[in-house]
């Protein structure tokens, strides 16, 4: 039978593993909130509860609106997104596998019992305990590592070196109100160059380079939300649209952890 895995988050990261649980041959449900703030929205299937459909290179993500119908779209589609913070569709449905990827930085909720394989992407999770794996999500050396026992490096809060560039890469809103696009996901810009507007107020480009994420236009924006990211690499324009390095080392860890306790499962029941 079919393996069945409920993935927790749409965004860019998540996107990753969810590509290689499907090209893996799972059928993968995935949750989202009703407003997904999604940066890198052109490599996010979060996408899909805006317009009912999103596609991410081979794989396209369709929305189900009714919970009542999910065995139903799972036999048309791979994945199915659904409006489930809470994850309630786990009263309903047995999964597999679940896997926590909205990379929130602690855990809000994910349990070991929740599936008879349970992955937490990132910090805030301890394998063993909340979890039966932790995937490692920070650049570096130790990336994509798998974690059986204990945690993942905490968030530092300082987004990766690129180029040289690290904090000025991304763009936290200083302000409260409607996001407008000035500018959009793939554009060159110049620093200083106005690139979107957050109520009346002018964002401006805090370096040279590409526009590779940008939340959704008209969103109602807090301050202190992430907002903008900037690539300093030119050649990085291709790349706004194709799943990232880092997301598909994530992705090939989760699904190696899952392979992995599976086959020492089948070899425990022998």
């Amino acid at each position: 039978m079919q393996k069945i895995c409920l993935i927790r988050g749409a965004g860019d990261i998540a996107t990753g593993t969810i590509q290689k649980l499907v090209r893996a041959g799972f059928k993968c449900v995935v949750t989202e909130v009703i407003n997904p703030s999604s940066i890198r929205r052109k490599v996010s299937l979060s996408e899909a509860i805006y317009e009912k459909k999103a596609t991410v290179e081979d794989i396209e993500a369709v929305l189900c609106e009714n919970l009542d119908e999910i065995d139903e779209y799972l036999e048309q589609y791979n994945p199915v997104i659904i409006v489930d913070p809470k994850l309630t569709i786990l009263d309903r449905k047995k999964f597999d596998v679940v896997v926590d990827a909205i990379l929130a930085k602690k855990n809000t909720g994910l349990k070991k019992e929740m599936a008879d394989i349970t992955i937490g992407l990132g910090p805030g999770f301890e394998a063993g305990v909340d979890c039966d794996i932790v995937i490692e999500t920070m650049r570096g050396h130790d990336l994509a590592r798998i974690i059986k026992q204990g945690f993942a490096k905490k968030n530092t809060g300082i987004p990766g070196i690129i180029d040289g560039f690290s904090n000025e890469r991304v763009i936290y809103s200083d302000f409260d109100g409607q996001f407008t696009h000035i500018k959009s996901i793939s554009d060159i810009v110049n620093k200083e160059e106005i690139i979107a507007k957050v109520g009346d107020n002018y964002i401006r480009a805090t370096l040279d380079g590409v526009i590779r994420g940008m939340i959704r236009d008209d969103f109602e924006v807090t301050k202190g939300l992430k907002i903008i990211d900037i690539d300093p690499r030119y050649e990085e324009v291709k790349n706004c649209f194709t799943i990232s390095d880092k997301a598909r080392a994530i992705g090939g860890a989760v699904l190696e952890a899952i392979m992995m306790l599976e086959n020492r499962r089948e070899k425990n029941a022998k």
